[in-house]
């Protein structure tokens, strides 16, 4: 009797949630998921008998994981895009490739190629010294956003700043700080599509995301917008992925201002938060489709199954164990729980829940109702 063979063995760089939801993915393709995760106390490590140890800005640890794999991908931007390029000319295949990954990296760098290739963008500046931030409030006003240009995400590394003296406060010795007009946002949303290596691409439903703090905390489908809105974003993005030759899932964070403008904030190469609702929400989830993308495989079709879907996160408050409550919050019909392993903490995202419906306010309901539960100490929120 022979072995089991896997039909592709794909790493990925991180151990976090993202790489957990794709290991379920993969068992049903039969592929063999190794991961790079930090400690068996990562979401993925867990779940995970295929794991590599050691530490993403290491090249001898990527290069330890991609020797075993037919391809490497990503949970995460944290990984030094030198050492990519590094094994991708020692013919190690990556997807995205390197120069694709750099625009989710660093965002100075994906403001300028969005601006020279005509993708509108908001007003921005490399800043160095309270002095430049003045300069572009000259230009554009007070407030202002101040972002760093790499590894900020649910809300670090972001400020506002409201006039010179809050300028005058932020260390800027590393310069690694870019300025940004502030936008006056009626609508934040994201257009999640998937590219796979031949070109093909496909599109999951615009959602509008909620933000608290920073932090993505509700996507709903249909976002709210009408369609020549939707499909506008829908058409932005596909020409994103096909101009930086993107491969595997990508999310666009978009701005819609007040005046109808759209506006591209932020590009992830990898799963992402805002595509969790496919899971129960579309005929093939993005982590799915990521597999299939990068191992250059057909994609799966991405049309909803249900007129509304919601998603919302649970975020740690350091005041519970979600956990225990597990078996009230499945009473809540409808509701999909999905908790990913992690320690509780004040501001983690601990898991997600997931709902479909009939309309876009009966799925946000039983997504808050679900948290409130597994909550119980927090005040409800809604928007």
């Amino acid at each position: 009797m022979s072995a089991w063979r896997p039909s592709a063995t794909v790493g990925v760089v991180g151990g976090g949630q993202l790489a957990r939801m794709t290991q379920q993915a993969a068992i049903d393709l039969g592929i063999e998921l190794r991961v790079l995760a930090r400690g068996g106390e990562d979401a993925a490590a867990s779940v995970s008998s295929l794991t590599t140890y050691g530490e993403p800005d290491s090249l001898n640890d990527l290069r330890r994981l991609a020797e075993a794999c037919d391809v490497l991908t990503f949970d995460h931007e944290l990984v030094p895009n030198r050492h990519l390029l590094q094994l991708e000319s020692e013919g190690h295949n990556l997807q995205p490739r390197p120069r694709a990954k750099l625009l989710a990296q660093d965002k100075l760098h994906a403001r300028e190629f969005m601006r020279d290739s005509e993708f509108p963008v908001p007003e921005f500046a490399p800043v160095r010294s309270p002095r430049d931030v003045e300069t572009f409030a000259e230009r554009c006003g007070w407030p202002l956003m101040l972002k760093r240009r790499s590894g900020g995400y649910d809300g670090r590394g972001v400020r506002v700043l409201a006039d010179p003296r809050a300028a005058d406060e932020v260390a800027y010795g590393d310069g690694q700080w870019i300025a940004e007009a502030l936008v006056p946002i009626e609508i934040e949303a994201s257009q999640v599509v998937v590219r796979a290596r031949g070109g093909e691409v496909a599109a999951y439903p615009l959602v509008r995301t909620i933000q608290r703090d920073g932090i993505c905390v509700e996507t709903v489908a249909p976002a709210g917008v009408s369609p020549e809105l939707a499909g506008r974003c829908r058409d932005l993005a596909i020409e994103i992925a096909g101009r930086i030759e993107a491969v595997g899932v990508m999310a666009v964070e978009l701005f819609v201002t007040a005046r109808g403008e759209l506006l591209v904030n932020e590009l992830a190469l990898r799963p992402h938060n805002t595509g969790h609702f496919t899971i129960e929400g579309c005929e093939t989830s993005q982590f799915e489709n990521h597999l299939r993308a990068v191992l250059g495989w057909p994609l799966g079709p991405t049309w909803p199954l249900a007129p509304a879907v919601a998603m919302r996160n649970l975020i740690g408050s350091g005041f519970n164990e979600p956990s225990e409550r597990v078996g009230a919050a499945l009473r809540v019909p409808g509701a999909h729980l999905h908790l990913y392993g992690k320690e509780p903490a004040p501001g983690r995202k601990l898991g997600h829940v997931t709902a479909l419906a009939e309309e876009a306010e009966e799925a946000l309901r039983k997504c808050r109702e679900t948290i409130e539960i597994l909550q119980p100490e927090e005040v409800p929120w809604a928007p």
